[in-house]
C-alpha cells in the first residue's frame, strides 16, 4: 500500500511536467502537418519539392535541438543547488540570530544559471548558422542525389526561405530548455498552439498573396514557417521576462558566453544530436526497405509509422520530464528518488501505450480511416497490411517509449555518450539486421520488417535502462553520505 501511495505521488509530480511537454510536442507535429497539407493543395510536384525541403530542414533542426537539449538538465541541477543553498543559508541565519554570529553570503548558483543560458544561446546561434549553410549546400546538390531537376529547383526556393528560420527556431529551443529546467514550462503549450494557427494563416496569405502580402506559392510556406519560428521565440522570451522567477536569470547576450561552458554544453549535446540523427536515419532506412514490398506496403508502413510517431511525442514528454527530475534529485543527493523516477516514468509510459494499444486492437478501421478509405478498392490491400501491423505496433510502441525514457534518464546523469553508443548497437547492430533478416530471407513480407524494428527497440530499451541502474548505483556508492534517509 505504501508503495502504491509513493508511486501515485511520484506520478503526479512527473506528469505535472510531462503533460505540457507532451502536448507541446503534439502541437509541433500539427505545425509540420499543416505545412504538408498546404503543399498538397498546390499539387503533387509542390508536395514532392516541399516534402524534400522539410526532410532536409527537419534533419538539421533535430540535430541542432539535440545540441541544446542538455541545457535543461544543467539548469535543473543548478537551480536545485540554489534552493539547497538558500535553505542552508536560512538555517545559518536562524542560528546566527540565536548565537549573534554573522551569516554567510547566498549561493552563486543563480550566476551559474545565467551563464548556462548565455552558453545555450551561443550554441544555438552557432548551430543555426552552420545548419543554414548546410541547408543551402544540400539543396544545391539535390540533383546530384538523384532528384528530379524541377522538384530540386522548387525545393531550393523553399530551403532558401526556411534558412532564416533555423536560428530563431534553435533560440526558442534554448529558452525552452531553460524554462523546463526551472520547471516552469506552462507558456510553452499556449505559444505552440498559437503558432499552429498563425502558421496556417500565414501559409495561406503568402501562398495566395492575400492581406497585401506577396504571392509566393510554395516558397511562401517557407517564409511563413520562418516567420512563425521568430514570433514563437519572441513570445517565449516575452513570457519568461514577465515571470519574476525566470526574468532575473534570463540572459541572452550570447557573445559574452563563457567558452568553457559552451564547450561543456557541446560535449554533452553532440552525442544527443548524433543520437537524434541516428534514430531518424534508422527509421528512414526502414522506410526504404518497406518500399521494396510495393506501393501498398509502403502506404501501410507510412500510415502506421505516423501513428507510432504521434504516440512517441508522449514518450518524449515523459523522457524530458524524467530527465529533468533526475538531474534535480542528484543535485540534492537524493539517489533513492532518482531510482524511483525510472519506475514511475516506465509505469506512466506503459499505461499510455497500453490504452492506445487497446484502441488499435479493438477499432483498427477507425484508427486507419484518415489514411485509407475502406470503400475504395485501391485502398483495400494497404488497409489489410496496416491492420495486421497494428497488432505488432501495440507492443512495439511500449519498447519505443521505454528506450526514449532510457535516453532521457541517462541524460539526467550527464551520460550522453553511453546513450549514443547504446542506440547505435540497438538500432544498427541489432535492429536493422534483424529487420532485413526477418523481412527477406526468413519472412518475405513487411511484417518481418516491423518485427525486426521491435527487436531493435526492445534491445535498446533494455541496455539503456540497465546502464542507468548501474550508473546510478555507482554514483550512490561513491557518495553514500548523500543518499537520502529513505533509501
Amino acid at each position: 500500500m505504501q508503495q502504491l501511495t509513493t508511486l501515485a505521488r511520484d506520478s503526479r509530480a512527473l506528469t505535472a511536467l510531462a503533460v505540457p511537454l507532451a502536448l507541446t510536442q503534439l502541437a509541433q507535429v500539427a505545425l509540420t502537418t499543416t505545412d504538408t497539407i498546404m503543399m498538397g493543395v498546390l499539387g503533387t510536384e509542390a508536395l514532392a519539392a516541399g516534402g524534400l525541403a522539410l526532410v532536409i530542414f527537419n534533419q538539421l533542426r533535430t540535430m541542432g535541438v539535440g545540441l541544446v537539449t542538455s541545457v535543461g538538465n544543467q539548469v535543473a541541477a543548478a537551480a536545485a543547488r540554489a534552493e539547497r543553498g538558500a535553505e542552508e543559508t536560512g538555517a545559518k541565519e536562524t542560528g546566527a540570530k540565536e548565537t549573534g554570529a554573522a551569516s554567510e553570503p547566498a549561493t552563486g548558483a543563480d550566476h551559474e544559471v545565467r551563464g548556462l543560458v548565455r552558453a545555450a544561446m551561443a550554441v544555438a546561434t552557432l548551430a543555426g548558422l552552420a545548419g543554414a549553410v548546410l541547408m543551402v549546400l544540400i539543396g544545391q546538390a539535390a540533383t546530384w542525389l538523384g532528384q528530379d531537376a524541377t522538384v530540386a529547383h522548387r525545393a531550393q526556393g523553399m530551403l532558401a526561405a526556411l534558412t532564416p528560420g533555423l536560428v530563431p527556431c534553435l533560440w526558442f529551443q534554448a529558452v525552452r530548455q531553460f524554462t523546463v529546467g526551472m520547471r516552469r514550462p506552462q507558456a510553452l503549450l499556449q505559444i505552440t498552439l498559437a503558432s499552429v494557427a498563425v502558421n496556417a494563416a500565414l501559409n495561406w496569405a503568402f501562398i495566395h498573396g492575400t492581406w497585401g502580402l506577396p504571392r509566393l506559392g510554395l516558397t511562401g510556406i517557407g517564409v511563413a514557417t520562418s516567420s512563425v519560428y521568430l514570433l514563437s521565440f519572441l513570445a517565449l522570451y516575452a513570457s519568461a521576462r514577465r515571470d519574476p522567477h525566470l526574468a532575473p536569470l534570463l540572459s541572452l547576450d550570447f557573445w559574452r558566453a563563457d567558452p568553457a561552458t559552451v564547450r561543456r554544453l557541446l560535449g554533452l549535446g553532440t552525442p544527443i544530436a548524433a543520437t537524434y540523427g541516428s534514430e531518424a536515419g534508422f527509421f528512414s532506412v526502414t522506410a526504404l526497405l518497406a518500399g521494396s514490398f510495393g506501393p501498398a506496403a509502403l502506404a501501410a508502413h507510412t500510415a502506421v509509422n505516423q501513428l507510432v510517431y504521434i504516440v512517441f511525442q508522449v514518450a518524449v514528454g515523459l523522457s524530458h520530464a524524467a530527465s529533468i527530475n533526475v538531474s534535480r534529485e542528484l543535485a540534492l543527493g537524493e539517489h533513492a528518488a532518482a531510482r524511483r523516477i525510472k519506475n514511475t516514468a516506465l509505469a506512466c509510459g506503459a499505461v499510455v501505450t497500453a490504452l492506445v494499444g487497446i484502441v488499435y486492437l479493438t477499432v483498427p478501421d477507425l484508427v486507419l480511416r484518415p489514411y485509407f478509405d475502406p470503400d475504395a478498392p485501391a485502398d483495400q490491400q494497404g488497409l489489410t497490411i496496416a491492420t495486421s501491423l497494428l497488432v505488432m505496433v501495440a507492443v512495439l510502441q511500449l519498447f519505443d517509449c521505454a528506450q526514449n525514457i532510457g535516453v532521457g534518464l541517462l541524460r539526467g546523469l550527464d551520460d550522453t555518450k553511453s546513450g549514443f553508443r547504446i542506440t547505435l548497437i540497438g538500432y544498427w547492430a541489432v535492429g536493422l539486421p534483424s529487420a532485413w533478416l526477418l523481412a527477406y530471407p526468413l519472412g518475405g513480407d513487411i511484417r518481418g520488417l516491423w518485427f525486426g524494428l521491435l527487436i531493435g527497440l526492445a534491445t535498446t530499451a533494455a541496455l539503456l535502462l540497465r546502464r542507468y541502474s548501474r550508473t546510478l548505483t555507482a554514483k550512490a556508492a561513491a557518495a553514500p553520505e548523500a543518499v537520502s534517509a529513505g533509501a
